[in-house]
């Protein structure tokens, strides 16, 4: 016992020396560079549709969404690969791959001459992609345990950052450039990440054990698997709750506010979660370092399903746009603390695999939250979407608490 315990040791003042906030600057910057280049088409994607030759009003806005969410059901079914292929064969190679992939992709996405083309290079962008999940293993298994949280909130802000800015970019570049411009530039920009992440990252050592590990021991590496799967279903639920109300929100902001401010007020409450999770991501991560990482989504959970109920009440838009920035400044806290948990509670053997399949039950639930807030707007009513999210989040902060208490 004495043994293992000065190998976690020297491990630690290892990690502690080494070259971790340079690594974390080159995945930050590189998760906030290839989440622009996934989201910057949405702005623009049913004009660059219509381009390619859909001419029906209905087909358009059919096909913008199969080509939008391409990527991110092959990115979901693929993340648990690539999470076990970093704990065999490296990190930073996982990270290679997938921004130079990412590049390539892109780039093509200006050259596609049919719709079918671009719903391919967006299903390839998803296949070949998934720098900022590679960068949260990497992260997550290159920092020290004492500072994850803190590390991996400022990577979180990274990406959060990205999703926000992408929409921007891609409404300001094609009247610029022009649509296919758009994507040759973006790839380039991703190329410069790829030329980063070759030269400037250094992965540590990884345990022995990773290298020889087969893939299907994964699972049974793991102690205690009650921590990962609350944790997975956590990072579900977030999703569900941030997502759930895109399908509705646009029709629930009409109710609240004059018809030609309808549109910016939803970009609006949209936007607030994001921006709220963006501030609060860091400073949540470095506190759960110091309080306790359960505590931190055990309290975020219970506050977020609080200010679901009044969202349902709401009487003006400024009003769900203040709660909807308030429940973004709890959810942030959320997705430092799942990656520390399983950092915590997993072998370094197999962090990859495990992270992976937290990534997945996250896109899941990003696909999840649309469809059932849709559902249960359309045929419950839209106050029934918030509260039935707000049970689910009490349902979530009750489960951790209880899987916590046991251990």
């Amino acid at each position: 016992m004495d043994a293992h315990v000065n190998i976690e040791i020297d491990r630690e003042a290892a990690l502690e020396a080494g070259p971790w906030k340079r690594n974390l600057i080159v995945c930050v910057v590189g998760s906030f560079t290839t989440i622009v280049g996934m989201t910057l088409l949405l702005p623009f994607l049913p004009l660059y549709v219509e381009q390619l030759g859909v001419s029906d009003h209905a087909a358009i806005v059919q096909w913008s969404g199969i080509a939008y969410g391409a990527t991110f059901f092959s990115a979901a079914l693929t993340a648990p690969l690539w999470g076990r292929l970093a704990d065999r064969y490296g990190r930073k190679l996982m990270l290679i791959r997938a921004s130079l992939g990412m590049a390539i992709a892109m780039s093509l996405m200006g050259m596609a001459h049919n719709v079918y083309e671009l719903v391919g290079l967006r299903l390839l962008t998803g296949l070949l992609g998934g720098y900022a999940s590679g960068s949260t293993v990497l992260v997550a298994a290159q920092t020290p345990k004492a500072r994850s949280g803190w590390a991996i909130g400022v990577l979180s802000a990274g990406i959060t950052a990205g999703s926000l800015v992408g929409p921007l970019v891609g409404g300001i570049l094609p009247p610029l450039i022009g649509i296919r411009a758009s994507f040759f530039l973006i790839g380039g920009v991703i190329f410069i990440t790829f030329l980063a992440t070759t030269f400037l990252l250094r992965e540590g050592p990884r345990p022995k054990t990773a290298r020889g590990s087969k893939a299907r021991g994964g699972w049974a590496l793991v102690p205690d698997k009650r921590p990962l799967i609350a944790m997975w279903v956590t990072g579900l639920l977030l999703m569900i709750a941030n997502m759930s109300i895109e399908p509705i929100i646009t029709v629930y902001v009409a109710q609240l506010v004059e018809a030609p401010q309808v549109t910016f007020v939803a970009g609006l409450v949209m936007s607030a979660a994001a921006f709220g999770s963006l501030l609060s991501s860091s400073h949540l991560g470095k506190l759960a370092d110091r309080v306790g990482h359960w505590r931190i989504i055990i309290i975020c959970l219970a506050v977020s399903a609080v200010l679901l109920i009044p969202q349902a009440f709401v009487t003006s838009g400024w009003q769900l746009i203040l709660l909807r920035f308030l429940m973004g400044l709890a959810l942030g806290g959320l997705l430092p603390c799942i990656a520390s948990v399983i950092r915590h509670n997993v072998p370094d053997a197999v962090t990859g695999s495990m992270l992976g399949y937290s990534v997945s039950a996250q896109y899941a639930g990003q696909v999840i939250g649309p469809l059932a807030g849709g559902f249960v707007g359309g045929h419950i009513g839209m106050p029934a979407v918030f509260l039935g999210t707000s049970v689910l989040m009490a349902l979530g902060a009750i489960g951790n608490w209880m899987v916590e208490g046991k251990r």
